[in-house]
């Protein structure tokens, strides 16, 4: 594979409030792959931003983080630039972020023990002392 230019990337994947293990899969994934590469990394205190050479790649390790290690996932594009022949051309920012919490603990929302069911853009758990299933906003768990 020819090496891009230093420089170069089509989007950013941002990682935050990671643990080793999900920086070791980020690592091996992009290892798989002779046709991605990092051009830059930068490190932030609750986390890492790595330039990418593949928009489409970051999109799928992005899924396939959200997927195993479950947390919040958020994906924008914003205008590069223009191509020679008038296409637009997009950068991507996919921001994965682990949640404290993970399917199956059991918290205190307001009063209330509860054991989270689904944790994504709705968090859902089950009341246990009444049984019911109860919809939490992100606010109440922090």
């Amino acid at each position: 594979m020819k090496l891009p230019r230093p420089n170069y990337y089509q989007g950013i994947l941002q990682l935050r409030d990671i643990n080793d293990e999900i920086l070791n899969f980020v690592c091996n994934q992009i290892k798989k792959r002779a046709d991605v590469a990092i051009t830059k990394t930068v490190k932030f205190d609750n986390g890492v931003d790595f330039y990418i050479t593949s928009q489409k790649f970051i999109r799928i390790l992005g899924k396939k983080l959200k997927e195993s290690f479950g947390g919040e996932l958020k994906v924008s594009s914003k205008l590069h630039t223009r191509s020679r022949h008038g296409k637009d051309l997009y950068r991507v920012n996919v921001l994965f972020k682990l949640s404290k919490y993970k399917k199956g603990d059991v918290v205190s929302v307001r009063g209330d023990k509860v054991r989270l069911i689904r944790i994504g853009k709705k968090i859902f758990a089950r009341d246990l002392k009444t049984g019911n299933k109860v919809t939490i906003r992100n606010s109440d768990l922090n």
